[in-house]
């Protein structure tokens, strides 16, 4: 059976920089899988590949379909939903107007979404009507997740969801994904500067290293793995 995603021979570039060097992955149904790297090692241009929102080639697919000629609206009608570092919500629109823009592939089959997905967020519901501009960051964080499952997406790309935030508000926002991606069969590619959290989360993990794939395997193999340990967890 084909993967969920697979990408095969991928290529980037921003102008005439060449940021993916034909990197290749997948990711089951189902599965989560981590993304590693040092900064500017081509992990959230990865993600940006797969959503169309830069230069890329090579083969991109969602169970077997082409994905490289399609743009960010049509990968997202696809059922791939794009978290992008830095939340990206709408600060003027309320809670509810910006959950209701994450449903716009849905074409108004809205019934039940909204109470589905602030069943997750009950912190959410309480702001229902505050613009989203003012809420803290941890709640910013849930928003943009949450806005991104009212598509119901067969896969959830995340860019750095724990950064600069709270430990207990992290620990909250991975029980969550746990959760969907056990019970809902949620498939999640992850990138994560946490290496610990993200091979924790995750059952398969890449290692990129300047727009190559230097190691892949399952999380449990990674984390034993000494070039691993030391270059990203610390021991």
């Amino acid at each position: 059976m084909a993967p969920l995603l697979e990408l095969e021979d991928v290529e980037a570039r921003y102008g005439a920089i060449k940021a993916l060097h034909g990197v290749s992955l997948a990711v089951g149904e189902g599965e989560v899988v981590a993304l590693l790297g040092a900064n500017g090692a081509g992990k959230t241009t990865t993600l940006r590949a797969v959503s169309g929102t830069v230069r890329r080639s090579g083969r991109i697919s969602l169970v077997g379909h082409s994905l490289e000629r399609r743009s960010p609206e049509a990968v997202a009608r696809a059922g791939i939903a794009h978290v992008p570092e830095g939340r990206g919500t709408f600060a003027e629109l309320s809670v509810r107007e910006n959950l209701r823009l994450g449903a716009w592939t849905r074409r108004g089959r809205l019934h039940g979404e909204e109470e589905r997905v602030l069943a997750y967020f009950p912190a959410l519901a309480e702001r229902i009507r505050q613009p989203a501009g003012t809420l803290s960051g941890g709640e910013q964080q849930m928003l943009a997740l949450a806005r991104a499952l009212m598509a119901r997406p067969r896969l959830l790309m995340l860019d750095e969801p724990s950064l600069g935030l709270a430990p207990l508000v992290v620990a909250s926002i991975f029980a969550i994904l746990r959760h969907l991606n056990e019970e809902e069969g949620l498939a999640v590619l992850l990138v994560e500067q946490n290496a610990t959290l993200a091979l924790e989360a995750a059952a398969t993990a890449y290692v990129l290293e300047v727009g190559h794939v230097a190691l892949a395997g399952p999380a449990d193999d990674l984390r034993a793995d000494e070039s691993v340990r030391r270059s990203y967890l610390g021991y």
